[in-house]
């Protein structure tokens, strides 16, 4: 017979390996809502999430996008997580912390988690001119203590070979700048849009951003691949998710199973299949704020039988019966008056239009 020390000991066991089992399903997929990046010209895992963020599951980024598709293979979290490309302890010494060939993974930081966006290839590339902005999203306001801005030097090619310090000329440095400094965004960061120019440019380079933050010592480092000889493009503003691809997907069967419904109260919500496959589909909810801005809100679709609701993103789900509640994450509960956030998910078997409720704080 066991003693009671002995079973006490037992238990404990039990219960810290039950909890350890626990943290490693919980484990979120959505981007981390701290920290940031550049959102135009679009850094690489920044705009894999945009363009396939809500339909990562597509075939078509095979063909479509296929350096994104490595990337998604390699590890999704480096586009759930676009905005944790960072560093700590670097201390200034850049270019002894990432040796070349890993000037895009932050030399291969958290673990290896960014790897993919050393990959050489043809990865989808953002039209500028000569004189263009780079927009720098800071979604934990953390400011920043310096900010460089280089450009590949004429002849590099980003198709073929992989980024060197050398490679690398720069072209604008922006010095401390607090957070309240930057503009206000919808999602509840914000942004600060840096002129830069260079002179003569034509065809494909790459745009190498590093951002000190004033948060600790923590270095972030943003690849952008651009083809000069475009227009300028605007400065964008983040939205609290990603935005859906211009291209359609070849496979997807994509249709609304809802109409917009007007926004009478602090908020409203809509419902939409984006993709759809054998034994599953895409779905999306729209969440609209009324005429007046919100800090939170919270939506709860109500199924006619078992939730098929399998994963989500940009929201934290709770199942109760026949009904999930859908929260708000912390980079998008933040809602000006009119605005929008989005949140996806992934459901089993044929999709069912679920019955949408939304309230705000």
């Amino acid at each position: 017979m066991l003693k009671p020390v002995r079973i006490k000991i037992l238990i404990s066991g039990v219960v810290a390996a039950l909890a350890a089992t626990i943290a490693v399903l919980a484990v979120h997929t959505g981007p981390a809502a701290a920290h940031g990046n550049v959102v135009g010209p679009a850094s690489r895992n920044y705009g894999c999430f945009e363009r396939w963020g809500s339909r990562f599951q597509d075939p078509a980024m095979q063909t479509e996008d296929p350096m994104c598709w490595q990337a998604w293979q390699a590890n999704p979290n480096a586009m759930w997580n676009w905005n944790g490309l960072f560093r700590e302890g670097v201390a200034g010494r850049h270019e002894t912390a990432i040796p070349d060939g890993q000037l895009c993974s932050g030399g291969r930081t958290e673990t290896g988690r960014y790897n993919a966006m050393d990959a050489i290839g043809d990865w989808k590339a953002t039209s500028i001119g000569n004189s263009f902005t780079v927009s720098l999203f800071d979604g934990a306001r953390h400011g920043a203590d310096y900010i460089r801005v280089y450009v590949t030097r004429p002849g590099f090619n980003p198709l073929t070979t992989a980024l060197k310090w050398s490679d690398l000329e720069l072209v604008k440095s922006v010095p401390n700048t607090p957070a309240a400094q930057w503009t206000r965004q919808m999602s509840n960061g914000v942004q600060i849009d840096i002129p830069a120019s260079v002179a003569g440019r034509s065809g494909r380079a790459m745009v190498y951003t590093i951002w000190q933050a004033s948060h600790a010592d923590q270095s972030y480092y943003f690849c952008s691949d651009v083809n000069f000889g475009g227009t300028t493009q605007p400065s964008p503003s983040t939205s609290a998710s990603p935005s859906s691809p211009t291209s359609p997907s070849a496979s997807a069967s994509v249709s609304p199973s809802t109409s917009t419904p007007p926004v009478t109260g602090n908020c409203a919500a809509t419902h939409t299949v984006t993709s759809q496959w054998q034994g599953g589909y895409q779905g999306e909810v729209k969440v609209t704020a009324g005429s007046a801005a919100i800090k939170s809100w919270t939506v709860t679709l109500t199924y006619p039988g078992t939730p098929p609701v399998q994963q989500a993103w940009s929201a934290n789900l709770t199942t109760n019966g026949n009904s999930v509640q859908a929260t708000n994450v912390s980079y998008n509960g933040g809602l000006a008056a009119g605005g929008n956030a989005t949140f996806g998910f992934l459901g089993s078997g044929s999709p069912v239009a679920p019955t949408l409720t939304c309230a705000a704080a």
